[in-house]
């Protein structure tokens, strides 16, 4: 069985792929491949292996050796499923490769913005700390966060992981209802924001949670309130989170996915880094732990049986 994996360098020099290697016949290793690119690359494999690597109905169409698709991540947005599946060609993900990794990046996230640290840190890059009158700087309220609320959108391993964390720190937690579904008797996080000192987003982009986090909603946090993604990019409405954060309507915003990634185009999130916010954004690495990245490999290993 000869597999070809289109875009190895997304999973880092430092991991081990001979259990992938142990599992074919022969594996062709590219480090980077165009979506121009793949259907050449692939012309003479049994699997692929992408990560995110588009692989439309064209192309697949013009794989007829081609007998399984797997890929180094949860998502398949990147795979025409329709097509795939009209061509017999099987699609296997991973998941829960990444649980420790994110959830330990988003208490990151809660702690720092917590403790204002992107404001107090631009402040002693700046000097300030040396002119203070006494021994420390205090202008910017921090926030302790036992006792404190922490509503999760998305009970799922990620939430549940990052909702056993916070109850280490002694913070309340509660789970909102899943959107989008009607028979979910939890209440809706339009009813839990307002009680809310940090949200924390841990569902998949869908229809019903597409800007899920919009004006309006942000109209009903607190506005010491803490707003955490590291979900998927267009789940909040950046600029509408922008736009609050500035006013003091946010008490802190902290991302690690966009909308468009990598944002070539730039993001409005990226250019307001410059400003005195409480803001942190991070390169969609909450993933990325060694331990994590080396988990991805295994799992997709084990979904190298054969497809015949």
């Amino acid at each position: 069985m000869h597999a070809v994996i289109l875009d190895a360098a997304s999973l880092g020099p430092d991991v081990d792929l001979s259990p992938i290697e142990n599992r074919v016949s022969r594996l062709t290793r590219h480090d980077f491949t165009s979506a121009d690119e793949a259907a050449e690359r692939l012309a003479e494999a049994d699997v692929a292996i992408v990560n995110k690597v588009k692989l439309d109905a064209e192309t697949l169409e013009a794989l007829p050796r081609l007998r399984l698709i797997c890929v180094l991540a949860t998502g398949t947005n990147n795979i025409d499923m329709s097509a795939a599946e009209r061509l017999g060609i099987p699609v296997r993900n991973v998941t829960a490769y990444g649980t420790a990794s994110v959830a330990q990046h988003s208490l990151m996230m809660i702690l720092a913005l917590a403790a204002q640290l992107p404001r107090y840190q631009d402040d002693v890059a700046r000097g300030r700390w040396n002119t203070s009158p006494f021994f420390c700087l205090l202008e910017h309220r921090t926030l302790q966060l036992e006792g404190k609320h922490l509503v999760i959108a998305g009970q799922g391993e990620l939430g549940n992981r990052v909702a056993k964390l916070a109850e280490g720190l002694g913070m309340q937690v509660s789970f909102a209802a899943r959107p989008g579904a009607e028979d979910d008797q939890r209440p809706g996080l339009a009813d839990l924001v307002p009680s809310a000192d940090v949200v924390s987003l841990h569902c998949p982009l869908t229809e019903a949670t597409r800007h899920l986090i919009d004006a309006t909603m942000l109209d009903r946090f607190k506005s010491s309130a803490l707003l955490i993604n590291c979900a998927r990019g267009g789940i909040i409405d950046e600029d509408a989170a922008l736009a609050a954060l500035r006013e003091g309507r946010l008490g802190g915003l902290g991302v690690d996915v966009l909308p468009e990634e990598p944002p070539r185009d730039g993001h409005p999130l990226l250019d307001a880094l410059a400003e005195p916010l409480n803001l942190i954004v991070t390169p969609h690495n909450a993933w990325i732990t060694p331990e994590a990245r080396q988990r991805i490999v295994e799992l997709t290993a084990q979904n190298l049986v054969d497809p015949a």
